[in-house]
């Protein structure tokens, strides 16, 4: 991903890269996005990076030695620390549709904020959405006040977010809106299919601003746009 490229996500919406995603494959049907409606803690940015996964759960106390747990933990913290930049925290709540514990406040967010993150994504819980530092998107399945038993279970493998499966490495963009995760085939070509898709937009937003806008110039817009759209 080069630095233009990522810019250039930064700067726009995640339903647009989803419908770029498939303007560069020249078909519908894309559909690794996540589903369902999901909170987001900074509503106006983007969360743009490579996945660093991980599972967790808080229902229930861990069953296995604390000497086990706190390794874990610590070898968590060591990958998140050393994940490139850009990165995302990708985190699978165990317990989802039941979760309790939130993985995300305060302290989590700005230890994850100065290793270097750009964000995370999950199906569990954030809380202390008044002390979350600035700059840390947390797009997650629900707000919460309790942290539970929350522990981490395993670290780098697949995970099932909101419907969506990410891979360890797979490049992710996020928003209030939910995720994707972009294709490795088509990011050489993302930043093109974006731009045809914004001026292929065009052909209906512009007239449809216009003043003296009507049935009639709406006919000729939406034919001039359904010739050039995917």
């Amino acid at each position: 991903m080069t630095p233009d490229l990522l810019d250039l996500l930064r700067r726009v919406d995640t339903p647009t890269v989803c419908n770029a995603i498939e303007v560069a494959q020249g078909r519908r049907g894309f559909a690794d996005f996540t589903r369902g409606t999901m909170v987001c803690t900074e509503p106006g940015r983007r969360v743009v990076g490579h996945a660093v996964t991980a599972q967790i759960a808080a229902l229930a106390p861990p069953t296995e030695a604390s000497d086990t747990i706190r390794a874990r933990r610590m070898d968590y913290y060591r990958g998140m620390a050393g994940a490139p930049n850009p990165s995302v925290a990708v985190i699978e709540d165990l317990d989802y549709p039941n979760c309790i514990g939130a993985f995300w406040g305060e302290i989590n967010t700005t230890v994850h904020k100065g290793f270097g993150l750009s964000g995370a994504l999950t199906n569990g819980v954030v809380r202390d959405l008044d002390d979350l530092p600035p700059d840390f998107p947390v797009i997650a399945g629900s707000i919460g006040p309790s942290h539970g038993h929350v522990h981490v279970r395993s670290l780098g493998q697949p995970v099932r977010v909101m419907g969506l499966t990410v891979h360890q490495g797979d490049l992710v963009h996020a928003d209030r809106h939910g995720a994707v995760v972009v294709p490795p085939d088509i990011v050489p070509v993302l930043a093109a299919s974006v731009a045809r898709l914004l001026a292929t937009e065009k052909l209906v937003l512009e007239p449809a601003r216009a003043e003296g806008f009507d049935l009639q110039a709406f006919e000729r817009a939406w034919a001039a746009f359904e010739a050039a759209r995917t």
